[in-house]
């Protein structure tokens, strides 16, 4: 049979016909597909914007506070537990919500943006061992302007739910993170120490930070070390507490005998501390004591306690690569267990004694606790207590007036009970 015969006789065929259309109606979608699919990138990339927000950036968790504000109307939703112990024994515990990882819709600024959160169930942060987080906003239109507005109110925000308040933070792996609750701010003269030393201590906090020109100027790293020294329960860690509510500082909690913490990990972690927060080493005889200690006299001398060295601790605050703009305090009960070469100046710039109570401290808190007392009173409790303790802290006489919170005559009275 001719081959033209064989191809008219197909065309004729219905089933051959139908399966033609079939196969063209197939091919138009394909090609509609297609277009929607360019389509759609195009849209997207001319008149779609989007934000991506990682979650090892410090505004991530101002923004999923900020969402969960603004998606009030989302049933999907994950919890972030935190609680603080008070020194009573009581926990106070608090639940935030936030939108789980999955897609939400927020009304903002007369526009519909979609939020997406994703998790990455394969990836997690090697520092934190949290999985890899992120949060990415997508609005129609071609102003970012949107975005800067957002994370300019999740800013303000997270500042006024800290305002007035003095806010922890601890080393996670490479990072600082928040811990517990902020605090309420305490105030200066919560705590009494001997006649001009706070006034001392603060003046020449204040004198560094309104000056940063001056060390510029002079070519000094700008950057201050103080050290506050004395026995346990004078109000060395109480006073650097008070001390950062008053210049509206948070506080930088470091334990250098952390075995996780390494030479680098403490350069980074100082390099990468919060802006206008206090560095805190308490306890750093703890760490590392005297070269000159005799190895019979304390087997620890100069070994450190975890993978962190001595040179390393020297190096992270006055070396070639320490960070500038910061300020540390370190806090001992034993300085003549400290190397010398630790509280030279430019690493300790201001050594300070914190001691127990004086006269005119046991006068001040008796006021402060009872202020509708004469102060005869006050010059009575303070020369009894004197009397009948050489040496008492702090922390002993505020355990005594807590016992007797209304009753000063009670507080005189048993002033010889005052436990250590």
């Amino acid at each position: 049979m001719p081959l033209s015969d064989f191809l008219d006789g197909l065309k004729d065929n219905p089933y051959f016909g139908a399966g033609f259309g079939l196969v063209g109606v197939g091919t138009a979608l394909a090609v509609a597909r297609k277009g929607a699919q360019v389509g759609m990138i195009f849209f997207r990339r001319h008149y779609m914007i989007t934000l991506e927000v990682p979650s090892r950036d410090k505004s991530y968790h101002w923004l999923l506070s900020w969402i969960t504000k603004h998606a009030r109307h989302t049933q999907h939703l994950s919890v972030e537990t935190s609680y603080l112990a008070h020194e009573s024994g009581r926990v106070h515990t608090q639940f935030d919500f936030h939108p789980s990882p999955g897609n939400h819709i927020i009304w903002y600024g007369r526009k519909w943006i979609r939020v997406e959160r994703t998790r990455e169930k394969q990836m997690v942060d090697l520092h934190t061992g949290t999985p890899w987080e992120s949060v990415t906003f997508t609005a129609l239109g071609r102003d970012r302007q949107i975005f800067f507005n957002i994370l300019q109110e999740a800013r303000e925000l997270a500042l006024k739910q800290e305002e007035g308040r003095t806010v922890m933070y601890t080393a996670m792996g490479a990072e600082w993170r928040p811990f517990g609750f902020p605090r309420r701010r305490r105030p200066l003269s919560s705590v009494v120490l001997e006649a001009g030393v706070a006034e001392r201590i603060v003046d020449d906090v204040k004198d560094f930070i309104g000056n940063p020109k001056w060390y510029t100027d002079r070519g000094i790293p700008y950057r201050r070390g103080y050290l506050l020294y004395g026995p346990p329960g004078c109000g060395k860690s109480s006073f650097i507490t008070a001390l950062a509510g008053e210049l509206g500082y948070s506080i930088c909690l470091m334990s250098l005998s952390d075995r996780t913490l390494s030479d680098d990990r403490l350069n980074h972690l100082l390099s990468v501390a919060p802006q206008q927060s206090i560095i805190l080493l308490e306890d750093v005889d703890a760490a590392f004591v005297s070269r000159e200690l005799l190895p019979t006299e304390n087997p620890l001398a100069y070994q450190g306690m975890g993978r962190l060295t001595f040179s390393g601790l020297l190096n992270s605050l006055d070396g070639v690569a320490s960070s500038e703009a910061r300020i540390v305090f370190m806090t001992t009960n034993f300085i003549d267990r400290l190397d010398a070469a630790l509280i030279r100046p430019g690493r300790v710039d201001l050594k300070q004694y914190i001691g127990h109570c004086t006269h005119w401290q046991l006068t001040q808190m008796f006021r402060r606790f009872y202020p509708d007392e004469p102060a005869s009173e006050a010059e009575q409790f303070a020369e009894l207590a004197l009397a009948a303790h050489s040496e008492i802290s702090a922390a002993q006489v505020q355990g005594h007036f807590l016992l007797h919170k209304m009753d000063p005559a009670g507080a005189i009275d048993n002033v010889g009970q005052i436990r250590g």
